[in-house]
């Protein structure tokens, strides 16, 4: 049996669109993938549509085992992270494959290779071209439904990858947060308490903020500083707001959204959550034609799902131990429970990063799924 691997021309969009498609028929029938939005995709791959080309060189390449489609992966060498964290990586994402360790062993290779040619010494993945991107391999909750920002992959993944000889570099916990009939006692005290010591004050936020108060702008700038010393963060200028954030500013329902400023008008803390879409996009199959967009504006606007997704949360540094994300949290469940939400997916977060995991500690909660980034020297 042969395996090739074919170089994916991103400006093929045939061919592209063969990479991008690849994971719908490797998980046709499981119930828990939930497919990215493919035009999402597609425009992220090109080099001539991701700003991340200014600061990154990646190549794209398909498995093929007799002459079938059996895998896929992405090459990614991001420059200013490799400068800011002091080290040479190249980074593995887009990792599909069947379960064959020759399709797997063959990827990677690839991978490796691009790195040794641009004088990187190791390889580390999954991982995009930024932290907005999909990360980590899934290791623990194969049977629970995925949500829209992150990775699903089949079990036997963990096995092809440990045996190429990566190790754990990081680990991502997830957890489903219960929503009570009442913000807990303490979080709704300490809410009120922080607000009146330091002049805290929730912010509704509006279009008409969104669009003539830099909203997107001021609010990347707060995430780019909460983030920068998380693992592998990629420390991004303002002018890629747009790209990042103001897309969902632009389609969410802004009362998912939570702005907590001080006495001057200055964010000082964030929540910007989402109704799930992952049954939307389920049943879309991440298309928006020819109805596929009917299902996502009913889930976004119309009906919206009893579980909603915890897409970024912050505090600015100088503030982040005064308690001020129980203003977060407090503003966040009171809505959730007159809009009837049931649960929130806090999505990933580090398993070192104690902050945001002890701040729901007084929730009904579960962790279910825990994500993990490898890594290996390249010899």
């Amino acid at each position: 049996m042969s395996i090739e691997i074919r170089r994916v021309n991103p400006k093929d969009k045939k061919a592209l669109r063969k990479f991008v498609l690849f994971p719908e028929t490797l998980y046709r029938d499981n119930p828990y993938y939930v497919p990215n939005l493919v035009f999402d995709e597609m425009s992220t791959l090109d080099p001539a549509k991701n700003p991340a080309s200014d600061f990154c060189d990646w190549e794209l390449y398909m498995a093929y085992k007799d002459g079938k489609p059996a895998g896929r992966v992405a090459a990614i060498i991001n420059k200013w992270a490799n400068e800011h964290w002091k080290h040479d990586e190249v980074r593995f994402g887009w990792f599909d494959i069947i379960d064959d360790p020759d399709v797997s062993a063959a990827l990677i290779e690839k991978v490796e290779n691009f790195g040794r040619k641009h004088g990187m010494t190791h390889i580390v993945g999954p991982l995009g071209f930024t932290d907005f991107d999909p990360e980590g391999m899934l290791v623990e909750g194969f049977d629970q439904q995925s949500t829209m920002p992150l990775i699903y992959n089949h079990p036997y993944y963990v096995r092809h990858i440990e045996r190429l000889g990566f190790i754990k570099d990081a680990d991502w916990l997830e957890y489903r947060i219960f929503v009570p009939e009442h913000v807990p006692e303490k979080i709704s005290r300490v809410a009120k308490v922080i607000s009146e010591r330091n002049s805290f004050s929730v912010r509704p936020v509006t279009r008409k903020l969104i669009r003539k108060d830099n909203y997107a702008v001021k609010l990347f700038s707060l995430i780019t500083e909460c983030y920068k010393d998380l693992y592998e963060y990629t420390m991004l200028p303002e002018n890629l707001a747009d790209k990042y954030i103001g897309f969902y500013l632009k389609v969410l329902d802004l009362r998912y959204i939570t702005s907590v400023e001080n006495d001057k008008g200055e964010i000082v803390a964030f929540g910007i959550t989402m109704p799930s879409i992952a049954d939307a996009l389920q049943k879309s199959r991440g298309r928006l034609l020819p109805f596929g967009w009917w299902h996502l504006v009913k889930s976004l606007f119309i009906k919206h799902s009893e579980g909603s997704e915890l897409l970024l949360m912050g505090a600015r540094p100088d503030v982040r131990n005064s308690g001020v994300t129980a203003l977060v949290i407090n503003d966040m469940f009171s809505k959730y429970t007159k809009m009837g939400v049931k649960w929130s997916e806090t999505n990933a977060e580090l398993e070192d990063n104690y902050g945001i995991r002890n701040s729901f500690a007084d929730f009904e909660r579960i962790q279910h799924k825990r994500r993990r980034s490898y890594k290996k020297e390249i010899i």
